[in-house]
């Protein structure tokens, strides 16, 4: 059962887009930018959002399709994959972000928010926490199989924020060098975290999908949590 709203979050070019905002029991916390996969602020990513704020975050999942079609919610099924392979297509990533630095500069001003905003995405939503936390608006990011990172490696002398990473052994997606280069590259980092679910597909976290795998999806949500409660 959901427990946030929808509320508007305005762009840097003077237009407004929709963000799912779940806050906690208490009412305040840090603050987390939940970021969605190519299907949309979707069922699934209201419930995460729902889960996160269960464990004291103010959480808010912006709508990242909006500048291509507002309110995108879509299932797991093939045709549902094929339009947010479209979507994504279509999107711009530098526009993207600047929406999801919006985001955390909405949520930083939210009374309810005490101290500091986290990214946290899965899959697309997982490269563009990294574009995030390289762009410097956010305290911390977390990345779930994030398509691309391993081609974007340019932007780590950008990220000064702690990073937590978390890669599936077995994805079809994103090839298994990515983790070792991503490892490699973070290595100097001393608050820079890369795990590997060994057994797992893309899409491990998703309880929506083919792909879950109750075991890593709650050993994953353990490292971030621990890794949220260190750094926020």
């Amino acid at each position: 059962m959901m427990n946030g709203q929808w509320i508007d979050i305005a762009s840097n070019d003077d237009a407004f887009f929709k963000g799912y905002l779940s806050l906690p029991p208490t009412g305040k916390g840090p603050g987390i930018v939940l970021i969605q996969e190519i299907f949309g602020v979707n069922e699934h990513i209201r419930g995460v959002a729902d889960q996160y704020a269960m464990d004291g975050y103010v959480v808010l999942a912006p709508d990242v399709f909006w500048r291509e079609q507002s309110r995108v919610d879509l299932g797991y099924d093939e045709p549902a994959m094929a339009r947010g392979l479209a979507l994504k297509g279509k999107l711009n990533f530098d526009y993207a972000v600047q929406d999801l630095a919006a985001s955390a500069m909405a949520l930083k001003k939210l009374p309810q928010v005490t101290g500091k905003v986290a990214s946290l995405g899965y899959c697309m939503g997982g490269f563009l926490s990294y574009l995030l936390a390289a762009s410097g608006s956010v305290d911390a990011g977390v990345c779930y199989y994030g398509a691309g990172i391993d081609g974007r490696l340019d932007q780590e002398p950008h990220i000064k924020c702690p990073m937590l990473f978390h890669f599936a052994d077995q994805d079809r997606l994103i090839p298994a060098s990515a983790a070792k280069n991503v490892s490699r590259t973070f290595a100097s980092h001393a608050d820079a975290w890369v795990q590997t679910y060994p057994g797992v597909d893309h899409g491990f976290n998703c309880w929506a999908r083919a792909a879950y795998n109750q075991a890593a999806a709650a050993l994953a949500r353990g490292r971030t949590l621990e890794f949220l409660s260190i750094y926020l």
